[in-house]
Order: structure tokens, then C-alpha cells, then sequence
């Protein structure tokens, strides 16, 4: 991981998602993107263009001032960090500038099950997990002492994942942190029996055998619901985050049919992190 993007609203929020990505950024001796989204309509805008040209000028200004501030933080101290402040109106855009900048992971804030903060209001973080082709990590409490030693990939192992495990097997097992697969089925819906699990198992296993892969764990458990299941299982092994595939624009994965990933990144007490299928 070298390069660590924090999408900032100055809010505390983001400040959680910043103190996180600074854990993170000593961890793996990565450097950190602060990024502003101005976001100013049109209507904001003056018709004269050298009027408006002055407003763009006056609101960056205003975005560099508050970065000064929202950046004096002594956890940040010999972390190297770059600005970035944007008027994007589309969170498509967020994905493009990270790929652009060669971002390894995004790093944003939430406000879990009230809802989201802020710059993130509504189904925003939605959007930005949906258009994003890079890992996102949300964070919805303050963590001072983040770190992804424990890992929980919540799976169903079709092949259709095979791509998002793998990259979190990168992230995850490549730099000593035990992934744990759990896969949780639903007693007559989505049910499998555990013969049929063993063969996906297998199959999704062999597609990593070249990774280095030396602590990683699978477990079966069965629960009313999915969500319900994942969190218990994380509760029981004492997990510091959860990983969940997306379809990305298509919606949430799986098993992830419907409202689950949302639930979980609003529900999960502990730090979700999305990998594109």
C-alpha cells in the first residue's frame, strides 16, 4: 500500500477516516490524499467569467484555510500529505481522481446507522462505494489505534468473487494479517450443503496458492440472516474490520441482494471495507 486517499468534509467524521488512513500510512509507509470536493452549482457561479474565476479562486482559498487547520494533527507528523480540492458535483469523479493518482485505498467517514455525514448525506458513501474500482474503508467511530490484523471476508465463493478475494488477499494476508472466510447460510434460502461449500472452497483456494497465503481461516455458519451472521461471527473472533464484495454500479453482492452491504456499513460496530467484483 503506498498511497492512502481521505475524501474531507472537515467534519469529525472525516477526522476519524484522516486518524485511521494516518495508522495506516505508518503502518505501510504510504503517503496520504487529503480531498476537498467543493462542489459549487452553477448557479453559485458568477456569467462573467472573470467574475466567476475570482469566486472559484475565493472558495479555494477558503478550502486551503480550513486545511491548515483540520491538518494540525501531531498524528500526522512525518506522514507525507497532499492536497487536493476539486469543484467535482459527481462522485463518479472521486473513483476517476483516485485512479488517475494511483490511490491504493479510500478511506471515508460515515455516520453509521443515523445516517451518513455530512459531505456524505444520504446514499453518498452508496455512490462513492458503487463507482469506485478501488477498496474503500469506512470508518464511523474514532479508532486511534486502527489495525487490520484480524480480517473477516464475508463470502459466498462463487467464482463471480474470485477477483474481489484475491485483492483482498493482497491487502490483507501479503502483509501478515489473518483473513478469516465466513460464509453464512440461510436455512432454506440460499441454502448449500457443506459438500457443495468444500468444492467452491477448494476451487477458490487454488486460485491463490501463489500468493503466500499462510494464515487464513474458513468458517461456516449458519443464521437467520446474513447480516446478523457476519456481525456474530466478527463479535466472536474479536475481527478489527469486514471485508464485502460489491457489484459495484450494478448494487451490492451476493447474497449481498438488496440492503445488505448498506445495513452492514451502517449496523457494523466495526470497520467495513468494500472490494469491487
Amino acid at each position: 500500500m503506498k498511497k492512502i486517499m481521505v475524501p474531507v468534509d472537515f467534519s469529525e467524521f472525516s477526522e476519524y477516516a484522516l486518524e485511521v488512513a494516518a495508522n495506516l500510512a505508518k503502518a505501510y509507509g504510504a503517503e496520504i490524499q487529503v480531498f476537498h470536493m467543493l462542489g459549487i452549482s452553477e448557479s453559485v457561479l458568477a456569467a462573467n467569467e472573470a467574475i466567476e474565476m475570482a469566486e472559484a479562486k475565493y472558495y479555494m482559498g477558503m478550502a486551503k484555510e480550513r486545511f491548515a487547520t483540520f491538518l494540525n494533527k501531531d498524528y500526522l507528523k512525518g506522514i507525507r500529505i497532499t492536497e487536493i480540492i476539486q469543484n467535482y458535483k459527481v462522485f463518479s469523479e472521486i473513483n476517476e481522481l483516485a485512479k488517475e493518482q494511483d490511490i491504493d485505498l479510500i478511506v471515508m467517514g460515515s455516520h453509521g446507522s443515523k445516517g451518513l455525514s455530512e459531505f456524505f448525506v444520504g446514499s453518498n458513501t452508496e455512490k462513492v462505494v458503487r463507482t469506485s474500482a478501488i477498496p474503500v474503508l469506512v470508518i464511523k467511530q474514532r479508532r486511534p489505534q486502527f489495525k487490520m490484523e484480524k480480517v473477516v471476508f464475508a463470502c459466498d465463493f462463487k467464482k463471480e468473487n474470485l477477483f474481489a478475494f484475491i485483492h483482498a488477499v493482497n491487502l490483507f494476508a501479503t502483509h501478515g494479517a489473518q483473513l478469516n472466510l465466513v460464509y453464512v447460510n440461510k436455512p432454506n434460502e440460499y441454502y448449500i450443503t457443506k459438500a457443495e461449500l468444500d468444492e467452491r472452497i477448494t476451487y477458490f483456494m487454488s486460485k491463490v496458492r501463489d500468493q503466500n497465503v499462510t494464515n487464513m481461516n474458513v468458517a461456516y455458519v449458519t443464521d437467520y440472516s446474513i447480516e446478523h451472521g457476519i456481525l456474530e461471527y466478527c463479535k466472536q473472533i474479536q475481527a478489527d474490520l469486514v471485508a464485502i464484495p460489491t457489484h459495484g454500479r450494478k448494487g451490492w453482492a451476493h447474497f449481498f441482494v438488496g440492503s445488505l452491504g448498506e445495513n452492514m456499513a451502517n449496523h457494523a460496530e466495526i470497520p467495513v471495507m468494500t472490494f469491487r467484483i
